[in-house]
């Protein structure tokens, strides 16, 4: 992934990521930060056919920073969605933070599958 495609995703998922509330989950302070984001592989046909697309996940992180959960909240391609969550499995954030102590958060996270 060439850096300007990168800092493109980590904007998106700045300024598109949204907390959901839910009993477990606190209100961060902080919000967790992205600092490792491999990119998700671009399926050969839909590449071939310069099919483009989104996948909105939703993913836990941890106390750690590592991806606990993930899961497909919507997409304009069912065959985006695999390669979208193989690649947010190995993400990794600096983790939320509230009141200075790192806790679990859930966010929704865009993923842009540009032919371009």
């Amino acid at each position: 992934m060439n850096l300007l495609r990168k800092i493109s995703t980590l904007l998106v998922f700045l300024s598109a990521a949204c907390f959901t509330a839910a009993e477990e989950f606190e209100t961060p302070d902080n919000p967790p930060v992205p600092v490792r984001t491999p990119p998700p592989r671009y399926p050969d046909q839909l590449k071939r056919d310069g099919i483009s697309g989104m996948v909105v996940v939703t993913v836990v992180i941890d106390e750690d920073g590592k991806v606990a959960d993930v899961s497909v909240r919507k997409s304009t391609h069912a065959e985006f969605e695999e390669p979208a969550l193989d690649a947010v499995k190995n993400w990794r954030f600096k983790p939320a933070k509230k009141g200075g102590a790192a806790i679990r958060s859930k966010v929704a996270l865009p993923l842009k599958f540009s032919a371009d």
